[in-house]
């Protein structure tokens, strides 16, 4: 193996400092002192390697290994943002993987045909801002000034702002913004987040499509009443509704759906919040995913169905806000290939298989060929501090990326 487990290992953990928690795990928001710290690390390690960071006006990272001509290069990477109280491995896994096949390159002193170059997306998690992958939807123009200022974190901080408090420039965001052709090939190594991988005992995922969401804000607006003195009859209250409509989510993705649907009610805020007061007010985040695009259709509509029947029926008024609604993305076959093909060629046993998490792929394969790696998960279990893969795993990745990144950056296409 060219690729060294104990220089991967030393990264994650050095990583894993910047918003540690105790008992492990990492709070690592986006555009928080912690994230400026893990960016500072990354900074220093690829000037070591004689690369120079570009940091556009969102706040992608880009650090770029020439090749020996001047062609469109190929971009290996992933995050370093995590959720709150998320785990170690998540997005970070990809940054190291790249940071480690730039390092092997440089050891063995390799010249590729193509630049090398790699990323670190700015918010590719939704956990301070409610919206995720903003770092690839902001080079796709997927972006406006006006969606950066109504995005706002638990605080009421607009992301605008944020930007701005991070130095960025966020009025510049058309900068951000690529052409495609400009990048040869993408590839994203990551945790498979699910417990596939472990199960059967697989040690590499080949992703070959990524589920994508749609993400719901839903208001029940109830009456806020005395708990003793309101009849059940009644009663407008905020809460039953909305406990209907969590089970109507779970019934819907389980089967009423496609095969591939999953749905979640992942928050519920309960208004005014007193034993003694009937809720008068909910608000829930409704998530739903699927890598087919009809079925996804189909659920949403089913859910949309379930808010107007179940405001009726309990004389409480419902809104929605639709935050997010991406399509799902098949990979390129040809990466796909290429990905086997490397596998093949290194005596690693794969699946194919598809990711029911979405990652900024998603959005690069509007610019470019993608490939995704996954490693396994210990138990499935990710954004969450138990998250674990191990660093035979890790490395066993990073090996199949460094074999695809020279044979992709070696190829004869223009």
């Amino acid at each position: 193996m060219r690729v060294k487990i104990e220089r991967i290992q030393q990264n994650l953990e050095n990583l894993a400092c910047f918003g540690k928690l105790e008992g492990g795990g990492v709070s690592r928001l986006a555009f928080t002192r912690e994230d400026q710290e893990a960016r500072v690390y990354l900074e220093k390690a690829l000037e070591s390697e004689g690369l120079t960071v570009k940091v556009d006006a969102f706040g992608n990272m880009r650090a770029r290994r020439q090749g020996k001509e001047n062609l469109a290069p190929v971009m290996i990477g992933s995050h370093l943002d995590s959720v709150p109280q998320g785990g170690r491995f998540d997005g970070t896994v990809g940054v190291v993987a790249a940071l480690e096949v730039i390092r092997v390159l440089n050891e063995l002193k390799v010249e590729t045909r193509r630049p090398v170059e790699l990323i670190n997306f700015a918010v590719e998690e939704s956990g301070r801002f409610g919206v995720g992958t903003l770092g690839s939807k902001a080079m796709c123009g997927h972006l406006s000034v006006e969606k950066l200022k109504s995005y706002r974190d638990n605080r009421g901080v607009s992301l605008y702002e944020a930007l701005k408090n991070f130095g960025l420039n966020p009025e510049a965001l058309d900068t951000v913004r690529i052409n495609p052709g400009e990048i040869y090939a993408f590839i994203e190594t990551h945790i498979e987040q699910g417990r596939v991988l472990e199960a059967e005992n697989i040690p590499i995922g080949i992703v070959t499509a990524i589920a994508a969401p749609t993400r719901l804000k839903v208001l029940v607006k109830g009456r806020a009443d005395h708990s003793g003195a309101t009849p059940m009859s009644l009663r407008e209250d905020a809460l039953t509704a909305a406990s209907e409509i969590i089970l109507g989510v779970e019934k819907i993705a389980a089967s009423e759906a496609g095969p591939h649907t999953v749905g979640t009610v992942g928050y519920v805020r309960v208004s005014p919040g007193a034993m003694n007061v009937i809720p008068g007010l909910v608000e829930m985040g409704i998530d739903l995913r699927d890598i087919e695009k009809d079925s996804k259709d189909l659920a949403v509509t089913k859910v949309l169905a379930l808010l107007k029947r179940v405001s009726q029926k309990r004389h409480v008024g419902i809104e929605y806000e639709i935050l997010a609604n991406e399509p799902p993305v098949a990979l390129s076959p040809k990466m796909v290939g290429s990905l086997e093909k490397a596998a093949r060629s290194l005596g690693y046993s794969y699946k194919l298989m598809p990711s029911g998490a979405g990652h900024d792929a998603m959005y690069m394969a509007e610019l470019t060929q993608v490939g995704m790696i996954f490693i396994p998960s210990k138990e499935g279990i990710s954004h969450n501090p138990a998250e674990y893969s191990s660093w035979e795993e890790i490395a066993r990745g990073a090996e199949l990326l460094l074999e695809t990144v020279i044979n992709l950056a070696n190829e004869t296409n223009q």
